[in-house]
């Protein structure tokens, strides 16, 4: 017996989180790229207290929708007090945003029995409204002395690497 696997499609699940108050500004999107990017930006830029906010820090990774020079331009020339992060390649895991998709990735969209992009858009969705009702913010532990030791052990582990490079290289 043969079983058919039917695809429903894809949905893209943009959301941007506020470390201070865990708060959760989210869209269900057809696609990824600068146009929805810029939606969800407007999306939180344009009420309160961000739109009249000092400045406002959007810490990303180096998706193509808000990477480089043009996407912080971009920002800038959109809403002047927003500011553009870029987290280092490889460290997402210091946005605390993504803290949460590994939230909804567990607890909404696993196990994937849904039967049609509605329906994930749905759970999503009432998932974000719950969380905003409940969510206390992330307790972030990891300080500055607790990167320098982990950049020392990196470097440690880098410099054996080099080492051995080049006994290996030596012994050849």
């Amino acid at each position: 017996m043969n079983h058919t696997y039917g695809r429903g499609g894809a949905l893209a699940y943009l959301a941007a989180y506020d470390v201070h108050r865990a708060h959760v500004f989210g869209r269900c999107e057809k696609t990824t790229g600068i146009d929805p990017f810029m939606s969800l930006v407007i999306q939180v830029m344009s009420q309160e207290p961000y739109a009249s906010a000092k400045r406002v820090f959007w810490v990303v990774d180096k998706g193509s929708s808000h990477r480089g020079k043009k996407a912080k331009d971009r920002l800038r020339a959109a809403f002047p007090n927003a500011v553009l992060v870029h987290t280092p390649v490889h460290a997402s895991w210091l946005n605390q945003v993504e803290i949460f998709f590994s939230v909804v990735q567990r607890k909404v969209v696993s196990p994937n029995d849904f039967t049609d992009l509605t329906q994930v858009g749905d759970r999503l969705r009432a998932f974000e409204d719950r969380y905003n009702a409940t969510a206390q913010p992330f307790q972030w532990r990891f300080t500055t002395s607790d990167l320098d030791d982990l950049l020392a052990r990196l470097d440690r582990h880098t410099s054996a690497d080099r080492r051995q490079e080049s006994f290996i290289a030596l012994a050849a």
